[in-house]
């Protein structure tokens, strides 16, 4: 248009130029399209000289805004480009439908859809974001921006760095970018208002960083990746990045593999995956090795995995390294949280608390906590609402690498030590509430923070009991066998509040074993009378019982351990019973029950009783063991009989729930009803549920239902079928859902 009426005119570039006072060069440039979008001023110049009016000069002047907009809104080519996809990203629905979600989501006035990945390392965070925005990239036809924010670097980007080139990549000159940071934040804010732009910053390092970064309303989306949590940005979508499972594992390694995934092997390729523990990262690292090494074996590989300390070495391929992602985690890292990350790696157990955490560290508990939290912070530490933390099996294999590189063998020797010591000492404190003869703790170390009442016991006990357990073994291991056989021995009682445990083998187990190693045949044979009342429990295995009940009376003889003679006595009974031999069951129990009568324990002689009383149910005697059982209630409810109250309190719904069910099938069933009724009830409050409770249920349930009270009889087989299948009895759940459905 400018050359058209520069020629109407008759004149020359020169002429134009001197006249209109704008140089010959640029003239040239408009007229070849070179300079698209000139200054306004220029534009009004040149529009004088020509003596342009009316629409002539109105299309010029338009033509040169047009010209300056596209110019400004025209993105350098190149610049913030999103990376590339990979093709064989598998899994991650549920996040991909977040991605989906974040971007039909609704703005509020002036507030920006913000979405934060957050996730530890390893697990995909960056191909995650870049999977998704390539997905959605249709949806942004003003573009998709990504910029990496180093994190984990030394040193991050600075925001205002990020600003001018986010800036830059929207086609604003270097020279219009604002100085100043909150100018330069307030340019971008309105160079994305009116646009429907997709911003990944990936690796955001704080919440300072990114907060200039934030659009404000409209149509444009933010999409943030980082380690850590910036718990203090307001108002952004979370979405926190989990291990794959194992199938979606298999799949991606199986990807990775591609056709040699077939000769592989299934079951390789699973323990492979497995192995890696979920993390994306990991998984790439051992497909890229097998495919760049066609001669290696993946089962032989996966055996390689298997061994925990060559593990973190085994994940590495070529510029991928496992170790090196979880290494820039810890450099962010004080001294402080470092010691404590590193001194977690002793811990046994696959979660802990915080004052376990505190005595591994040394630290007092507060500063525990906000070590604790630096280290979720930046992924190296999983959280739960139930104020636990566990770590990655992959990150504990790094901690433990931190420890043996960078403390001493004596320090190492301290920390595992003061860990072992404190867990053994905790239980047994515990255990020991449910103990007669101990009940509330009197002084205990000062370093324990001692339960105050049974239900805190009760609760400590079963959840740290892979860390308790886990110490005992390694304990024994070292030789603290004094510790070991305290621990075990202050277990006793309390194993029969939690009887379906599957942990009670192993630490009657080495108890036994702690006993041995001190030459204590007495309490040798007190944990293996423990280890036959454990395979009492169902499914039981009366042979089991008879083996060990043999060897505790072999060593209780030896060791003139009356009482222990008489429980072996007891046990073998119950195992007789067990297998139908009621009748010679009977002899050995009476024995044990003069046993304990002479030795004045009557705990125990009531409890033998009972086992007598319930010999003679078996075999149809129901009058007698009615007798027998009622003998025994009356000691527990008798103040001056001996019985310790909490072990009277323990026992007296047991022998409620046996004379029901002996006046059941003495055909009293309203008498057997109500007395089931006061056994079950004591039972809830005892907060008792185990096979005991269960039969007691389902007895209960029957004697409804021939009295014709079938909804009470349905409702009661159906609390029987929840008891069961809760105590993994799936065959008798089954049978009591039944029964309930014919009940009804």
């Amino acid at each position: 248009m400018l050359r058209g009426h520069r020629r109407a005119a008759r004149w020359t570039l020169e002429q134009l130029a001197e006249v209109s006072g704008v140089s010959a060069r640029t003239l040239s440039d408009m007229e070849r399209g070179r300079s698209k979008g000139p200054q306004h001023r220029t534009v009004t110049a040149l529009a004088d000289a020509l003596a342009l009016e009316g629409e002539a000069r109105r299309e010029l002047l338009e033509l040169a805004r047009d010209g300056r907009l596209r110019d400004h809104w025209t993105r350098p080519s190149g610049l913030c480009e999103l990376p590339r996809s990979v093709e064989d990203f598998t899994g991650r629905a549920a996040e991909l439908a977040w991605m989906s979600a974040l971007l039909h989501a609704e703005s509020s006035a002036g507030v920006g859809v913000v979405g934060l990945i957050t996730g530890s390392a390893g697990l995909g965070k960056t191909t995650f974001a870049v999977r998704a925005a390539h997905s959605v990239r249709q949806s942004f036809p003003d573009g998709v921006l990504f910029l990496d924010l180093f994190g984990m670097s030394q040193q991050p980007r600075g925001a205002g760095d990020a600003l001018r080139v986010l800036l830059r990549a929207l086609g604003v000159p270097d020279q219009q970018i604002p100085g100043d940071i909150q100018e330069r934040a307030s340019l971008y804010r309105s160079s994305l208002r009116d646009k429907r732009v997709l911003v990944v910053l990936d690796n955001a390092a704080s919440e300072e960083q990114v907060r200039p970064l934030l659009q404000g309303g409209g149509a444009s989306r933010t999409l943030i990746t980082t380690r850590r949590l910036l718990a203090g940005l307001e108002g952004v979508r979370r979405l926190v990045l989990g291990p794959l499972p194992v199938p979606e594992s298999l799949e991606l390694l199986a990807g990775i593999l591609g056709e040699r995934s077939t000769s592989a092997g299934e079951s390789a390729l699973t323990r492979l995956a497995e192995l890696c523990g979920g993390l994306p990262l990991t998984l790439r690292i051992i497909g890229n090795r097998l495919v760049s090494r066609p001669e290696w074996d993946a089962a032989e590989l996966a055996a390689r995995l298997a061994n925990e300390e060559r593990r973190l070495d085994q994940f590495t391929a070529g510029d991928l390294k496992i170790a090196h992602a979880f290494g820039m985690s810890y450099e962010q890292l004080a001294d402080p949280a470092r010691r404590l990350f590193r001194r977690l790696a002793v811990i046994p157990g696959r979660d802990f608390g915080a004052a376990l955490t505190a005595v591994a560290g040394a630290l007092p508990i507060e500063d525990a906590w906000n070590a604790l939290d630096d280290l979720v912070d930046l992924g190296l530490l999983q959280d739960s609402s139930a104020g636990r933390y566990r770590l990655h099996d992959l990150v504990r294999l790094f901690a433990r690498e931190r420890l043996q590189e960078e403390e001493t063998p004596a320090g190492r020797e301290a920390v595992t030590g003061r860990v072992e010591s404190w867990l053994l000492r905790m239980a047994t404190v515990s255990g020991r509430w449910f103990e007669p003869g101990y009940g509330p703790p009197g002084r205990s170390d000062p370093d324990l923070p001692v339960p105050s009442s049974e239900e805190e016991a009760d609760w400590w006990l079963r959840v740290n009991v892979d860390n308790w357990l886990g110490a005992m073994q390694a304990a024994a291991g070292r030789g603290r066998h004094s510790l070991v056989l305290d621990c075990a021995e202050s277990m006793h009682w309390f194993s029969e509040r939690w009887v379906h445990s599957p942990h009670w083998h192993q630490v009657f187990a080495l108890g036994a074993e702690s006993a041995a190693a001190l030459g204590d045949l007495a309490q040798q044979a007190t944990q293996l009378n423990y280890l036959a009342w454990v395979h009492s429990v169902p499914p039981a295995d009366p042979q089991a019982m008879l083996r060990y009940a043999a060897e505790a009376l072999e060593l209780a003889t030896r060791g003139v351990a009356k009482a222990q003679i008489a429980w072996s006595h007891e046990y073998t009974a119950g195992a007789l019973l067990l297998l139908g031999r009621s009748g010679e069951a009977i002899p050995l129990s009476l024995r044990a029950a003069e046993t304990f009568k002479s030795l004045g324990d009557i705990d125990s002689y009531v409890q033998t009783l009972a086992n007598v009383a319930n010999c003679l149910r078996i075999e149809g005697r129901y009058a007698e063991a009615l007798q027998q059982f009622r003998t025994g209630l009356a000691l527990m409810d008798d103040g001056g009989s001996g019985m310790t109250p909490s072990v009277a309190t323990h026992s007296r719904p047991f022998a409620l729930i046996r004379i029901g069910q002996c006046l059941g099938h003495l055909g009293r069933r309203g008498e057997a009803i109500t007395t089931l009724g006061e056994g079950i009830a004591l039972l809830d409050t005892l907060q008792v549920s185990d096979f005991r409770h269960a039969g007691a249920l389902g007895t209960l349930a029957a004697l409804l239902a021939e009295e014709g009270r079938s909804g009470e009889s349905r409702s009661t087989y159906a609390l029987a079928a929840q008891v069961f299948e809760a105590i993994g009895d799936a065959e008798a759940s089954s049978r009591c859902n039944a029964l309930a459905a014919v009940a009804s």
